[in-house]
């Protein structure tokens, strides 16, 4: 078989590290300079020639500078006569940008998702979308993996009686449901109301939290403004505390200080598809042996989805339902 490289933006190093180390593969350099007039120019420091190249890069902040980083890697991997190039994006930032609700708007999850394929790209890999539907912007393979069976091994070796999973938002409702199954535990929801970026309102709990804790359940958190908002109305219906799960775990703005000390607040738990932010509480689980298994079954031709087998809804004993259709 052609021979794997991976090469790694300035991102998120230590997660290329873990899945190179996960792969029994090195970590090859990429040289990155930036003249005078705040140009980026990339070099590979590695053999591309014929081989399957992977760059592994999240979108983090700064967004902007790691895109251009990105776009710049794939290109010069094709310019070397790649054979196959694969993306590796655990935090596609901009899955938030999915549709057009309001006069004028721009739809960024798609432009970027064009921009990736111009540049030379003929596969993606990435965890959980922000959207489903963002999976269809891209106009090349996309293998979208889930961090649900890690952050369910997680919970697994803790007492979870009286605990419900709950989510933020009607929109996640399913994923929640699909991780309350995994648990086996209830699930509720929350009716949620975006008035800004970092403004939200939930109206209403669809589900009986009265006198539970908590599972809070989210894709990826970022001010924290909606889990604060969620936490009140909790608070409000009776529920005795809570424990927050998420997979991105920017913590960007006040979010710490938010979350760090809130009463209600048990325990905030994270993965790795973003650098770790600076809080000695935060539970921080690693995906890059997921990662790693992955790229091996797309060097080898082998089936993905099969590494979620224990993760499909499909399988195992009945889910739990949410008392409304989703």
């Amino acid at each position: 078989m052609r021979e794997i490289v991976v090469f790694s933006g300035s991102a998120h190093r230590p997660l290329a590290s873990a899945i190179c180390n996960a792969l029994g593969v090195p970590l090859s350099t990429v040289e990155i300079k930036r003249f005078s007039n705040d140009c980026l120019q990339v070099q590979l420091q590695a053999n591309c020639r014929q081989r399957d190249v992977y760059l592994v890069q999240p979108l983090v902040p700064p967004t902007q500078e790691h895109l251009m980083e990105l776009l710049l890697m794939v290109d010069a991997a094709k310019g070397a006569s790649a054979s196959q190039i694969t993306v590796v994006i655990p935090h596609y930032a901009y899955a938030r940008s999915d549709k057009k609700d309001s006069s004028r708007i721009s739809i960024g999850g798609r432009l970027v998702a064009d921009l990736l394929a111009t540049a030379g790209v003929t596969r993606v890999l990435t965890m959980t979308l922000h959207a489903p539907q963002v999976h269809g912007f891209f106009s090349v393979p996309v293998d979208h993996l889930t961090a649900l069976g890690v952050l369910a091994d997680h919970y697994r070796s803790q007492d979870l009686t009286d605990y419900v999973v709950v989510s933020p938002d009607l929109g996640n409702a399913k994923t929640a449901t699909q991780f309350a199954r995994l648990l086996g535990l209830p699930v509720a929801a929350g009716s949620k109301q975006r008035l800004a970026d970092d403004r939200v309102v939930i109206d209403a709990i669809v589900g009986d939290v009265a006198g539970k804790h908590a599972l809070v359940l989210d894709d990826e958190i970022a001010t924290g403004g909606s889990i604060i908002e969620l936490l009140d109305r909790l608070d409000e219906l009776g529920c005795t505390g809570a424990s927050i799960a998420c997979t991105h775990g920017l913590f960007v703005g006040k979010a710490v200080d938010r979350l760090s000390g809130h009463p209600m607040i048990r325990e905030v738990v994270t993965t790795d598809t973003v650098p770790p932010v600076d809080w000695p509480g935060l539970t921080v689980l690693s995906v890059g042996d997921l990662f790693a298994d992955a790229i091996s079954r797309i060097h080898a031709g082998e089936s993905v989805s099969s590494l979620f087998d224990g993760v499909d809804p499909t399988l195992g004993p009945p889910q739990p339902q949410l008392p409304f259709p989703v």
